[in-house]
């Protein structure tokens, strides 16, 4: 019996590790290289975010009617990189404004980290802002950011506590962490339960993240506390055709308080920007509040 129990154990031990494993390696984005550069005048910039450097770029806008310039800085999504969502950046020069775009850490060219999050998505934004804040040639004062998938998800997170910035936009964003969680196990093709209850778990541990501190960022309850108080611009948009990261979030948000957004019909997850009611509400939104 005692030799059962401890084949058992053996067992039981070599499964956790197993799940650890995978569990690990679900939380490594994609490395993917950046592959292009802008097609505009830019400068490299680097900056510090934890104890990590991060890459990335100024783009000055197309025509220069304002210097100081007013700024958007641009972040990626997971498994993503700053080239990737250069697709945003030639409407907003054009409107005038300067463009900062970067890698996050674990992404790009940028520094890595163990156990990258959303939480890290959250400070490296909050990095970048202080970074742009920095250059010559950007206000300060007129800083904005455009956030796409997680990326969004961690300006949120900034926006709610105290991001200084004029206002913020969401590109098909996510809004739960069990939504991030179900995407990526999504993409995989792996089942939700029971890896979506346990999965989390692993990587708040990795990430050092408590389980207060998580339960205490709830991004839907801070969108209704901002909106019938603060009230800090926000401007959210999500594709009802988006196939990774499902929509539903944003509409049981916008059913509860009636914040500014747009649902468009562009197919697939990272091609919101293609619909043609994007670019007159997102500019429209830059303009009243930048």
């Amino acid at each position: 019996m005692i030799g059962w129990i401890a084949g058992g154990a053996g067992v039981c031990l070599a499964a956790l590790a197993g799940f650890w494993k995978a569990a690990a390696n679900s939380q490594r984005p994609r490395l993917l290289p950046n592959e292009a550069s802008p097609e505009a005048v830019y400068e490299n910039v680097t900056f510090r975010s934890g104890n990590e450097t991060l890459r990335g770029w100024l783009l000055q806008p197309a025509n220069e009617r304002e210097n100081p310039w007013p700024t958007v800085i641009i972040a990626h999504g997971w498994g993503s990189n700053r080239s990737r969502v250069l697709r945003y950046t030639k409407p907003l020069m054009e409107a005038g404004y300067a463009v900062f775009m970067f890698d996050a850490r674990s992404h790009g060219d940028s520094d890595a980290v163990a156990a990258p999050s959303g939480f890290m998505f959250r400070d490296d934004v909050e990095a970048a802002v202080a970074a742009a804040s920095r250059q010559p040639g950007v206000d300060p004062t007129r800083i904005a950011v455009l956030g796409h998938s997680l990326g969004g998800f961690g300006a949120l997170l900034a926006y709610g506590r105290g991001l200084p910035v004029k206002a913020v936009v969401t590109d098909s964003s996510p809004l739960r962490f069990e939504t991030m969680i179900r995407s990526e196990l999504k993409r995989r093709k792996l089942p939700f339960f029971p890896l979506g209850i346990l999965i989390p778990k692993v990587w708040l541990a990795r990430a050092r993240i408590s389980r207060k501190e998580a339960k205490s960022t709830d991004v839907p309850a801070w969108i209704r506390r901002n909106h019938e108080g603060e009230r800090r611009p926000l401007f959210m948009v999500h594709s009802l055709r988006d196939g990774y990261v499902d929509p539903g979030d944003l509409r049981a948000v916008t059913e509860q308080v009636p914040i500014e957004h747009l649902f468009v019909n562009a197919p697939g997850h990272s091609c919101s920007e293609t619909d043609p009611d994007f670019w007159p509400a997102v500019l429209s939104f830059m303009r009243k509040h930048l």
